[in-house]
């Protein structure tokens, strides 16, 4: 625990075998209470190494994307009483030595999400992020930025931190099962009005870390500003956008 806080990190998973040990190696394991996998139907050993590692483990029978698995990590870890949810993608992308950091600004009262963002610290391209990504990147966050109304670096990230409160409340049911899902969550949380910080994240970007092709990239990105889009036409009262709930 942290500040009496229980904190749990789920692992969404997809062929992780190569890249789960280190990952969960740099994990604090004073800190973190409860470790939750959930495996989306992989072709390797991602189970049993799980297993292995002491992981509670969840395993999909069939694919169910991205956003399909998220939805199963977050209801297990609130079931499992978790008051602070961390998603760390298993693929050692992103550095576990930072949660500590992420639930303290959480644990702090002036957040209620916290994103690990690449691009603060201009670390991306250092660590091997593709140009071509990083100018993507860069230039749909600027228009989600107008869009929606926030200042943040990186809506793309697969690193965050939920309250209890932020996870209970949002209609996550709604999103899609896709890998626009993480941009329909942050679009929830600003709907409802929840303060989301960031903080500095190191990136790696290697042969066993998981990438998103050339062409899903581009389905992602006009995912991407179809959400933004919709989000400020509900918002100004012209259209009826269920993602973001009554």
């Amino acid at each position: 625990m942290l500040g009496g806080q229980r904190i749990a990190v789920v692992l969404p998973a997809y062929n992780a075998a190569k890249t789960l040990a280190r990952t969960i190696e740099d994990i604090d394991r004073d800190i973190v209470d409860d470790l939750i996998l959930t495996d989306d139907a992989s072709g390797d050993n991602t189970v049993t190494l799980a297993r292995a590692l002491g992981l509670h483990t969840i395993v999909h029978e069939r694919n169910r994307g991205y956003g399909g698995n998220q939805k199963t990590c977050y209801a297990a870890a609130l079931a499992r009483g978790a008051d602070i949810v961390v998603m760390l993608h298993p693929d050692y992308q992103y550095s576990p030595k930072l949660i500590p950091a992420m639930a303290a600004m959480i644990i702090s009262g002036h957040y209620d999400a916290v994103l690990g963002s690449r691009i603060l610290g201009g670390g991306a391209l250092k660590g091997g992020m593709p140009l071509w990504k990083y100018i993507a990147n860069r230039g749909l966050t600027f228009v989600e930025n107008i869009l929606l109304g926030q200042k943040l670096s990186e809506y793309h990230t697969g690193y965050r931190a939920w309250s209890r409160t932020v996870l209970e409340r949002l209609p996550l049911e709604r999103c899609s099962d896709d890998f626009v899902f993480d941009n329909q969550m942050i679009a929830q949380a600003v709907h409802a009005g929840f303060q989301i910080g960031e903080i500095s994240c190191p990136t790696r970007y290697f042969d066993e870390a998981s990438s998103i092709n050339f062409r899903r990239s581009v389905q992602y990105g006009f995912g991407v500003l179809d959400t933004a889009a919709r989000f400020r036409l509900a918002r100004a009262g012209l259209i009826a956008w269920p993602v973001l709930g009554p």
